[in-house]
Parts: C-alpha cells; structure tokens; sequence
C-alpha cells in the first residue's frame, strides 16, 4: 500500500511539504494555515506530522493518532 496524499483533499504530501519549506509552517495547524487539506476525516495528519519531521512524502505502512 502507498499512501502519499490526504484523500479528501487530493493534496500530495509532497505538495504539503513544499508549502511548508516555502512558509515554514512545522505543524498541520501552522500549514493548514497556507493549504486546505485535512480538515475532514483527518487521517493524514499523523502522515503529514511525519512529513515535517522527516520529509518524507510517500508511506508504505499505516500510521496511527
């Protein structure tokens, strides 16, 4: 399984990731601030917390809270 995006949004993780390198943001709040994403089910979050933690885009295992 890959899971590289926030679904109900249809935003990369990758996408999310240059927003914050362009705005600094360093928490799904702060970047919520700049791209709509994650609003909805909120499944991604753990993934796109990770995200700015390592930058990773792309996750072959799910992550949990």
């Amino acid at each position: 399984m890959e899971i590289d995006r926030c679904m109900c949004y249809q935003r990369t993780f990758e996408e999310l990731r240059q927003v914050a390198e362009e705005t600094g943001a360093d928490s799904v709040e702060a970047l919520q601030q700049h791209v709509v994403f994650g609003h909805n089910c909120q499944l991604c979050h753990p993934y796109v917390r990770r995200m700015l933690e390592t930058g990773e885009t792309v996750f072959h295992e799910v992550i949990e809270g």
